[in-house]
């Protein structure tokens, strides 16, 4: 079974509904709903047990709402935007927890921050919202590393066997993460530009 992509009924191309009460959505509100969860469990709390939980229930939840998206033809304009935003934003305020709470170097937030910042002012300066584009196979792959090796890190800091191993599985996968994650977003800095372009000389032409 493959995971990336998975639910994609063959020969039946995606069409993407101007739905917003859908199943795929309501999981990515509940995705992003469980960040301030996994903030209280760490920095006020400091149950890192019940926060890996919280971490790969909102890990599941990312594959899960692409796969009953495609599944059931449950594919939405609005889905197609909210869900990496919230992988996004989910992934920045977590980080910024765990360098809060010690458990990364602020060079880790750095490294995923500045990427998005650079994408997010040329989008402002292109199309002044949002550029809509399609989510890249890099840019799921890359996503997929950062939620394992977070859980994974987190999960090294409890008190278990083996937690040097954890340890380092976390930063192979995050490391990774990161590198696809500067990838893509070079590549989505292009297509920010291509597209930009493009909307600005037919705006032109109709001028």
């Amino acid at each position: 079974m493959k995971f990336i992509g998975a639910g994609a009924r063959p020969g039946q191309p995606q069409i993407d509904h101007d739905l917003i009460f859908t199943v795929p959505n309501f999981l990515t509100v509940l995705r992003f709903m469980g960040v301030p969860l996994f903030v209280w469990l760490v920095l006020w709390q400091r149950e890192y047990g019940f926060a890996v939980l919280v971490l790969a229930i909102m890990g599941g939840t990312d594959w899960v709402d692409g796969y009953v998206a495609r599944r059931f033809n449950q594919t939405s304009k609005l889905g197609r935007i909210l869900d990496p935003v919230a992988d996004r934003l989910a992934l920045i305020a977590v980080a910024v927890t765990l360098a809060i709470a010690g458990v990364v170097d602020w060079w880790y937030l750095a490294a995923l921050v500045v990427p998005d910042v650079v994408l997010a002012t040329a989008s402002l300066f292109y199309f002044h919202s949002h550029p809509d584009l399609p989510v890249s196979r890099i840019g799921k792959i890359r996503t997929a590393f950062l939620l394992l090796g977070t859980p994974l890190l987190v999960l090294s800091k409890l008190a278990i066997p083996y937690t040097g191993v954890y340890f380092v599985i976390a930063w192979i996968c995050l490391g990774l993460g990161l590198l696809g994650h500067w990838v893509a977003a070079y590549n989505y800095f292009w297509a920010i530009l291509r597209k930009g372009k493009e909307l600005k000389a037919n705006d032109g032409g109709r001028s």
